[in-house]
């Protein structure tokens, strides 16, 4: 018998229950056993829908109250000690405090956090570090180690969650997070290489192995994603031995691996003492046939054949062509999965549906979300397990859902083909090069040194989200909802004015999301009604659905960007999202190479951009944060991702003239392996996140001799803690001593949307005045 399982299913909640009731506790409104509850209710609810699609296993430990690998901190022993535990704080209080961090000289109450008890004043813990899950848009809490990091079993979570499922019945397979990729997902907090506790790590995983066989975990899923980087020899090496220590336990061990190719790892993957091995058979489709060599017989092959990443529906005959083969060979020792967790696709399609919904009937026929999903995998497994006529209807369907696409006229645009083909070489260069750019900008902008900015959005009141919500449901006619948002873009610039920034926002009061808002007036895109997906901790975004040719109908941002610069003397910066970043933050079409739907992007952009420009604005910043995350992981396809992406980029900045100052803003990654191609974009100012490493990820920038301006972020806008000017002036020290200072902005490291309008106003106001210090001491 083939069977059927899924790496992991979205924990938030097909209506966000989880982000709601986070939000909830965080703000005191919630105790811990009430948040608890609604946990709880979710995992059993997912678990319902995992038997209820005809699973074999429901998938235990996908669940997290803020992120998967902040939960092995805890479940290793793990937590740093610079947070200051004591013992007396209850496990989420110290759960939260590594997610969300403790503003300086504040007594234990978690500044605002609803998450810690009270005790002395202390100098501050700032929040884990965060970055993107391998290429994905989320994110996760980075692992801190020591020389002298010690590990323990130290939460019995997972093993509670076990026992919780298997009380209602469901046959268990546990998933953890492999030793080699938790060690790798970390960052040494000082000089020595983190693999050298893998030796003090295994025998806690060889425990953590057994007391989940003992807990009644029949199956116990291993994920090592980072067999599908390009690893050093010495962590290559340290799989084998690890495994076979691992193997002591004697738990039944299926390895996972998705996102990337197995490449130079697959025998290495297909060799180890584990009784199952799973692959991204998305990602790597040509490795299917190597796959059925290389294995062992007696093992297991659990094949990704759905998507875990997109929300297109499955080709069932092309995923039945390729697994016919592999069952042919390996009989029944076969399983059936998504490619990779289904954390990074909505819940369910059944809030798609009805009168008000945005997605139409056709549109709607061509996705699957999460729970259709486990659908499409159990008509596949039934095909092998119970014959082609007991699915007949359900493998018709899909065929007239796929004729259906590529048949719609609503894909292609001619005239988007035409202005592709008609494009220019030199289309991607600006008139000359920076250092006469930045003369001339200097000139026209007549900034002070150490100029002080934000990244562009202020908070999200809920005014101001009650006001769109009714929009959008018709309760507020048009002209009211204008005059609301003019409103608060008023007020955002008088604060703005008030706090002495030099250069100003409007504030994107009338923007739900920097991604959605645009997609929303393009062409090609579309949208759902509640299709949320995690990017981390409570923040929820809802992906556009790129399904057709991309133009730009019509100017976006124009008019209240020139508003907003009517009320102000002061430069306004137009605020745009960039192309690659509008791809990778979307649900991409799958019928041509992404290369052609980016530059389709770019050239709507450009257009923007020209409009902006004619409008008078002198500023236009063109935020592309995901530009690292698309990434491929393997080494051997950056040059032609690169290549494409930053071209895109180019393109969409390059029709200003020399006076007209571009920026661009990226957070959250790790951006050293790449410098020369974000020099290569070419953006006069860039912005970037370095607060959380303590400006650690702006000394690449020094080393590399970064010719352009850079802003790198003085404080952490995802935590509530409001930091001090002492600590923004250390770290523009820090910044001044590996970047000229003349060429230094001074700016948080991210939009502020999500904070309130009380620490942010204090948080700029000391920002302000730490830039004015840096201007006295350096005579600017």
């Amino acid at each position: 018998m083939i069977l059927s399982h899924t790496l992991g299913f979205p924990r938030i909640g097909a209506q966000r229950e989880l982000k709601f009731a986070l939000e909830r506790h965080w703000r005191g409104e919630l105790d811990a056993a009430a948040l608890e509850a609604v946990g709880r209710e979710l995992r059993q609810r997912h678990w319902a829908l995992q038997r209820d699609a005809g699973l074999d296993f429901v998938t235990v430990g996908d669940f997290a109250y803020y992120d998967h690998v902040a939960n092995h901190i805890q479940l290793l022993g793990c937590e740093p000690a610079r947070f200051g535990f004591d013992g007396s704080e209850g496990e989420l209080t110290r759960y939260f405090t590594l997610a969300r961090g403790v503003a300086a000289d504040i007594a234990g109450s978690a500044a605002g956090c609803g998450c810690a008890a009270a005790g002395p004043a202390h100098d501050g813990r700032p929040a884990l570090e965060m970055t993107k899950w391998f290429d994905t848009n989320y994110h996760y809490l980075v692992p801190e180690f020591l020389p002298d990091t010690a590990f323990s079993l130290a939460s019995s979570r997972l093993f509670d969650e076990v026992a919780e499922a298997r009380a209602l019945g469901h046959a268990v397979k546990a998933v953890v997070l492999g030793p080699l990729s938790f060690l790798w997902l970390g960052k040494e907090k000082a000089t020595f290489d983190r693999l050298a506790l893998l030796e003090r790590l295994l025998p806690v995983y060889g425990q953590l192995l057994s007391r989940l066989k003992a807990a009644g975990a029949e199956w116990v899923q291993i994920d090592e994603p980072i067999l599908g980087l390009d690893l050093p020899a010495a962590w290559r090496a340290a799989f084998e031995p690890a495994y076979i220590a691992l193997a002591a336990a004697r738990a039944r061990l299926m390895l996972a691996t998705y996102f990337s190719p197995l490449a130079d790892n697959l025998n290495l993957a297909c060799r180890l003492p584990v009784a199952a091995l799973h692959v991204d058979a998305v990602r790597a489709p040509d490795e299917l046939a190597a796959l059925a060599d290389w294995l062992p017989a007696h093992k297991e092959l659990s094949v990704g054949i759905v998507d875990g990443r997109n929300i297109w529906r499955t080709d069932l005959d092309r995923a039945l062509a390729r697994l016919l083969p592999l069952a042919e060979r390996r009989g029944g020792r076969l399983w059936l999965a998504p490619s990779c967790s289904l954390l990074h696709v909505p819940v369910s399609l059944a809030a798609e549906a009805g009168p008000r919904a945005p997605l139409d009937d056709e549109l709607r026929g061509w996705l699957a979300f999460a729970t259709e999903k486990l659908a499409e995998i159990d008509i596949l497994k039934r095909v092998f397990n119970d014959g082609e006529d007991t699915v007949a209807e359900d493998l018709a369907a899909s065929r007239r859902a796929l004729a259906a696409r590529r048949a719609s006229p609503r894909v292609a645009d001619p005239a988007v083909a035409a202005r592709l083909a008609a494009l220019p070489a030199d289309a991607d260069r600006r008139r000359s090069a920076f250092p006469l750019r930045q003369a001339r900008q200097r000139e026209r902008l007549g900034l002070p040194a150490f100029p002080t900015t934000t990244i562009g959005s202020f908070p999200q009141t809920a005014e101001i989200r009650a006001a769109r919500a009714a929009f959008k449901r018709g309760e507020l006619d048009s002209a009211s909802y204008r005059e609301r948002m003019a409103q608060e873009i008023a007020h955002a610039v008088r604060r703005q004015e008030s706090l002495g920034l030099d250069v100003l926002v409007h504030g994107e009061a009338e923007r739900n999301d920097m991604v959605e808002y645009f997609g929303e007036q393009l062409a090609g895109f579309a949208f759902t009604a509640s299709g949320w997906v995690q990017s981390y901790g409570s923040r929820c975004v809802k992906p556009p659905l790129i399904y057709g040719d991309v133009s730009r109908p019509q100017p976006m941002t124009v008019e209240w960007t020139t508003y907003a610069q009517g009320l102000t003397a002061r430069p306004m910066k137009g605020m745009l999202t960039g192309p690659i970043t509008l791809l990778q933050w979307s649900f991409v079409r799958d019928d041509q190479p992404r290369a052609d739907t980016a530059l389709q992007i770019a050239l709507a952009i450009r257009d923007e951009v020209a409009d902006l420009e004619r409008a008078g604005i002198a500023i236009i910043q063109i935020d592309e944060p995901a530009i690292r995350e698309g990434l491929p992981l393997r080494h051997g396809d950056w040059r032609a991702y690169l290549a494409w992406a930053t071209r895109a980029f180019r393109i969409a900045a390059s029709p200003v003239a020399d006076e007209t100052q571009i920026h661009t803003h990226m957070c959250y990654a790790e951006f050293n392996d790449i410098l020369p191609e974000i020099a290569a974009l070419d953006a006069d100012v860039i912005t970037i996140e370095t607060s959380r490493s303590d400006m650690e990820l702006l000394a690449g920038f020094g080393d590399f001799r970064y010719p352009n301006e850079i802003g790198p972020g003085v404080y952490d806008i995802h935590s509530p803690q409001v930091p001090a000017t002492a600590e923004m002036e250390r770290l523009l020290e820090k910044a001044a001593a590996v970047i000229p200072a003349q060429n230094l902005w001074v700016n948080p490291d991210c939009g502020l949307k999500t904070r309130a309008w009380p620490e942010t106003e204090a948080a700029l106001r000391n920002m302000v005045e730490a830039a004015k210090r840096l201007r006295v001491r350096y005579g600017g």
